[in-house]
Parts: C-alpha cells; sequence; structure tokens
C-alpha cells in the first residue's frame, strides 16, 4: 500500500515539521532545508513548518537559510499556524500533507493529540520520543486505526533510537550464519567545551522515571506475544560493571533503546518470521569516579522523582540538579561542534549450517555505528532519513500501516545507507571469528 493514506499524493504539502519553532524543531528544520535543496530526492520537496507563533517560524526559516548560506526560504516552503492544544489546527495540518514530523515534546503531554490528528485525517507521523510509555500507549491505541487507514505512525526517529535498532539489523545482515544475541556499548565523547543536553529531555526522564509502575501496567494490558530466546541466553549484567573490551566502567544504559528493539524483534520474529535478536544496551562512563557521581546522583534523582513536589523542583531547576548537564538553553554551538558518539556492537550466533536451538554459539562479530553530536545533529540527520525512506520507498514498508518502531517499518529500505551518506556510519570492526 502506498504510505500515506488514501489521496495524499495530492496533498500541498509531503512534509510538515510541527514544533518547528522549538530547541530540537529549529535543527530538524534546517535539515529538511538541506535535504530539500540537495538534490536527494527525486523531484523538489513541497514542506511546511508548523506551530503557534508565525513569526518565530519565518525566524527559524531565515536561521535556517543563513546557516546554510541560501537564499531566503520563506517564499517556496509553508507557513501553518497550529497548536497541540487545538484539534481543528492539528487535523488542518494533517489533512494537508503526506507526513508530520512531530517534534513537540515531552510527548507523554503533547504527543497523542498529533497522532490521533494524523490518523483520523490519513497524515503518516514521525517522532524523535525515547519514551517507552507514550510509544507503547500509541501502539494500544491507535495501531488498528492506523492500519485501517493505511498510514504509518513511526515512533524514536531520533539518536532514540535509530542507531540502536537499526545497528541490531545491520549486525545481523553482517554476520553470515544465525546473530542470535547482541550487546551494545554507548560512548559520547566531548571537546574542551563539554556538552549539556536542552531539559526536554530532562523532563521526559523525570516524568517517565516516575511512571514505571504505569508502564508495566500498560504492558500487560497490550498482551504481548513472548519473543522466544534462539541460541544461548543473553545473561544480563549488573548495573555497574568493569569492561575489558573499553578498560572503563559501564553502565545499563535507561534509554528506550532496549524496549524498542524487543518491539522490533517481536513484530519482526511474529510478522516475517524473522529468527528474534536478544539485546542488551549498556553506556561506557569512565574511570572509578566517573561511577561514584553517577551512582550519588542516581540515588539522588530516583528519590526525587517519588514525590510530585521534588518533581517539581526537578523540572524547574535541571541545570542545578544536573550539575550542568542539563540547561534550558541547551548546548552552544561550540559544544555540539565537539560531540560525537560510537556505538559499538557485539555479537555472537551461529556459522551457517549450525542449529541455533542445539550446542553453544560458534561466531562472533562487533559492529559500530559512529555519528556526530547525538541530540541535536544526530537526530535531525535520522529523523529526515526516516521521512525520505517513507516518502521514497513506500514499496520496501510493512504492507500494512500501523504503529512502528524503526526497525519494523524501515527493516527492508534503504535507510542504513541513507543514513551512511549523511555522516551516521554503520560499519564492521571484526570480522566473525568462529
Amino acid at each position: 500500500m502506498a504510505s500515506g493514506g488514501p489521496g495524499t499524493r495530492e496533498r500541498r504539502y509531503e512534509l510538515v515539521v510541527f514544533g518547528a519553532s522549538g530547541f530540537t524543531g529549529q535543527f530538524v528544520v534546517e535539515e529538511v532545508a538541506r535535504v530539500a535543496t540537495g538534490g536527494e530526492l527525486h523531484s523538489g520537496l513541497r514542506w511546511a513548518v508548523a506551530g503557534r507563533r508565525r513569526e518565530k517560524l519565518q525566524a527559524v526559516l531565515e536561521r535556517a537559510a543563513e546557516r546554510l548560506g541560501k537564499p531566503a526560504l520563506g517564499s517556496e516552503v509553508g507557513v501553518l499556524l497550529c497548536d497541540v492544544g487545538d484539534a481543528a489546527s492539528l487535523a488542518a495540518m494533517a489533512k494537508q500533507t503526506r507526513l508530520v514530523l512531530n517534534c513537540v515534546g515531552p510527548y507523554r503531554f503533547f504527543g497523542e493529540p498529533v497522532v490521533q490528528a494524523c490518523v483520523e485525517n490519513g497524515a503518516n507521523c514521525i517522532d524523535i520520543s525515547g519514551e517507552p510509555q507514550f510509544l507503547e500507549s500509541m501502539y494500544l491505541k491507535y495501531n488498528k486505526a492506523a492500519a485501517e487507514k493505511g498510514v504509518y505512525i513511526i515512533g524514536s526517529c531520533g539518536f532514540d533510537t535509530i542507531p540502536a535498532d537499526m545497528g541490531v539489523l545491520f549486525t545481523r545482515d553482517k554476520l553470515k550464519g544465525t546473530l542470535t544475541a547482541v550487546e551494545s556499548f554507548l560512548t559520547v565523547k566531548s571537546g574542551p567545551e563539554g556538552s549539556c543536553v536542552h531539559d526536554g529531555t530532562w523532563k521526559s526522564a523525570v516524568y517517565g522515571l516516575a511512571d514505571q509502575d504505569n508502564l508495566r501496567k500498560l504492558r500487560k494490558q497490550i498482551g504481548y506475544a513472548p519473543v522466544p530466546v534462539v541460541g544461548a541466553k543473553l545473561k544480563a549484567r549488573g548495573f555497574v560493571f568493569y569492561n575489558q573490551e573499553f578498560k572503563q566502567y559501564s553502565v545499563r544504559f535507561l534509554g528506550s533503546d532496549a524496549s524498542v528493539v524487543k518491539r522490533s524483534q517481536r513484530y519482526l520474529h511474529t510478522e516475517l518470521k524473522e529468527i528474534p535478536v536478544q539485546y542488551g544496551a549498556y553506556m561506557n562512563i569512565g574511570g572509578l569516579g566517573s561511577v561514584i557521581k553517577l551512582m550519588f546522583a542516581g540515588l539522588l534523582f530516583l528519590l526525587l522523582v517519588k514525590f510530585s513536589f521534588t518533581r517539581k523542583l526537578l523540572t524547574k531547576y535541571p541545570e542545578f540538579f544536573s550539575a550542568g548537564h542539563f540547561t534550558k538553553k541547551g548546548p552552544t554551538q561550540k559544544q555540539m561542534d565537539g560531540t560525537s558518539f560510537t556505538m559499538t556492537f557485539f555479537g555472537e550466533g551461529y556459522s551457517e549450517g549450525q542449529d541455533p536451538q542445539h550446542g553453544k554459539p560458534n561466531v562472533k562479530i562487533c559492529t559500530e555505528v559512529k555519528g556526530p553530536e547525538p541530540g541535536y545533529v544526530a537526530t535531525p540527520i535520522a529523523m529526515v532519513q526516516a521521512a525520505v525512506c517513507l516518502l521514497e520507498e513506500a514499496a520496501a514498508l510493512p504492507k500494512q500501516g500501523g504503529v512502528y518502531s524503526p526497525g519494523a517499518a524501515f527493516s527492508k529500505t534503504n535507510l542504513i545507507d541513507r543514513l551512511n551518506k549523511q555522516g551516521v556510519e554503520f560499519s564492521v570492526i571484526s570480522k566473525p571469528e568462529v
């Protein structure tokens, strides 16, 4: 089925960036403008920006044009006035486009009205949420309706979680044999200016951790089919451990990577009969001093998120409670320029001809995804390339619409090749050893 529901090819725009004047939205606008003028698409891209205030949207377009060294973008880019609290304005936006790139978070508070408007009005929707509860509640509420409308709702298409989700698929495809388990280790390097994150991500973490019990209830309600364990069972590591491979300490990664990868693997197993891959996500943090700081900060954070009064303090003073790692202003350009990430995947499995149901794994592989600053450089690249895939590769998407994770939606597309060309690079570090 062609993406975007019946009749969407005749719509005024192919793509609308909603929340274009927000902190992340402005970088997404810049990336869309770069792609729209860079000849990557078969035809010129008809697109628009959407948000609450016209002057702010115009300013974002002017900034993008200036940073790209282009003449003003205003004349060829539509400007739509739209508010997440105004259902009629969301419906009007969705009716005009094939695809909405939703940059308005935290998604647990502001995401559902956009999904609802898109499903009801036959528009596809991509977001960059790293919030499992939002992603999975959208699946529960809208998967059936989206399938009936033939539209694709694809969550977590930023740094959360395209490098992890597509990285597992890349590792699987590069192993000659059957991949049964993967562990990933994220390393973020910053320059002399250090790095920081905009407080929108902080808010998502505060409310997400406070609501863990409801996430468990939600999963029970969905009634997920269990994902079978194929091959040797992957053992979960402790929360903090010394990592011999990297000669530093690692911690369990608390982002949405593990839950999104599991959803993708469940879909690929149940719908496409592919062998599911077990997955563990970790992050490298450095020496013992970093561990002590993290443990102290983590315990304080877990204590404070439990009570509504202290949650308000956490969200009001992110810079104080995160020791400057999260700020209301977000990172400077120098901080972004000096920051990069590497995600290393260690996979194990069974060589061709070996039965993964019997015996120990006998092949290993190491792959890597490298990229620029995760939050505001890699995320817009990932989101926009996912959008390009959805618009240009309809035949490679799942046969029917629905609410999907990136790995489920894009496993048969050229998304990895597209990302490689844009500086989010997937590579094999060591070939399988028997």
